[in-house]
């Protein structure tokens, strides 16, 4: 009896799983496509919804792991809230398993060819005739944070996303960026502590920039990765997705309130 009602038990959770996967199906398309970045030819994934569009679109960073399964993950879920999302691949196929690897392929990225990258990237969108060219974002996490406002400063978005990523505390410069910021922080992230994030509003604030910083309690670094097993955050994840998704309907898509 016991064995039949576990057995009821998966295949209800393998039936659940599989129905929201046909539903995310059924939402949007996902593909690897290639781009130019200078004289190369460079890859990304691609989620997007069904439908003609314009949608709005967004810049995918990874973290220093690279194009890992999470990253496409958020590209979905992105993509089934109505954004076209390209997870660039700034690492060229390669994936970090240990964080000495992941250390290893982060110091070995120059940093001019990861802004040509994504560069080419927000041209490669503008270009679509899915996608609104008036209506790009860039969001990253950890690396791809600090790539993400890199991107920013040098390209005009309408919105950047730094979820614990390298900030820029200096207001000068900053005086090139015109998207809304938002920033994604943990109170607990020895590597971004809190006083440089205060810096990093301070000087958004001096350039009269659109933002909102959002440091939550208790959680470090990467606290949204479930892949982060000590550090993980289910429910603090989830608040910050919200954020995230509030702050785009508002400032991207132009829906919020």
């Amino acid at each position: 009896m016991l064995r039949e009602i576990v057995a009821s038990v998966w295949i209800g959770i393998i039936v659940g799983c599989a129905s929201i996967n046909a539903l995310s199906q059924d939402r949007i398309v996902t593909d690897t496509v290639h781009y130019r970045s200078g004289e190369e030819t460079v890859s990304g994934y691609l989620a997007r919804p069904k439908g003609e569009g314009p949608f709005p679109a967004i810049v995918v960073i990874h973290e220093w792991w690279g194009l890992v399964d999470w990253i496409k993950e958020n590209a979905r879920r992105l993509a089934e809230r109505g954004y076209v999302a390209l997870a660039v691949d700034l690492y060229r196929g390669k994936i970090a398993d240990t964080p000495e690897l992941a250390h290893e392929l982060s110091r070995g990225l120059p940093n001019d060819r990861a802004l040509r990258d994504l560069k080419a990237a927000v041209a490669y969108l503008r270009q679509q005739k899915f996608v609104d060219p008036k209506s790009i974002g860039v969001i990253g996490w950890c690396m791809g944070g600090g790539y993400a406002l890199q991107l920013a400063l040098n390209e005009d978005l309408k919105t950047c996303i730094v979820c614990y990523g390298r900030v820029v505390t200096n207001a000068e410069d900053l005086k090139s960026i015109k998207s809304a910021v938002l920033g994604i922080f943990g109170d607990q992230d020895r590597g971004i502590p809190v006083e440089v994030v205060k810096a990093f509003e301070k000087a958004l604030q001096t350039q009269g920039v659109t933002y909102l910083i959002r440091i939550y309690e208790g959680v470090g670094h990467a606290f949204m990765n479930p892949n982060n097993k000590r550090g993980y955050n289910e429910q603090i994840a989830q608040k910050a997705w919200q954020e995230i998704f509030a702050f785009l309907d508002k400032h991207l898509k132009g829906t919020g309130r």
